[in-house]
């Protein structure tokens, strides 16, 4: 899957989940990334490069295995697929987003 239909998928869910009341921003690597920000009337995710409240590194690959329910998320981080650094409380609210 290539970034541009990533980020209009990402559109499509977080525009349907509720607001999370915080950011969150998936790395990608290689200055690929997608910012959500929830704290608003609804979620509304960029392709911006800015600070959130919690920052979840992964590939691009994992991300689509995650949401296809494909690759167990809590498999993937134990295993170090998955990074998580920041607010833990946004990161349990992901299945909102990738489901």
């Amino acid at each position: 899957m290539d970034f541009e239909t990533l980020l209009s998928g990402m559109k499509e869910r977080a525009a349907n989940a509720s607001p999370m009341g915080k950011t969150l921003k998936f790395d990608f690597g290689e200055d690929q990334q997608l910012f959500v920000d929830g704290t608003g009337e609804e979620n509304v995710v960029t392709a911006e490069d800015k600070d959130a409240d919690c920052l979840v590194k992964m590939s691009i690959d994992d991300f689509v295995a995650v949401s296809k329910g494909d690759l167990n998320p809590m498999t993937a981080v134990m295993t170090g697929k998955i990074k998580i650094k920041g607010d833990m409380g946004v990161a349990m609210k992901l299945q909102s987003l990738l489901g």
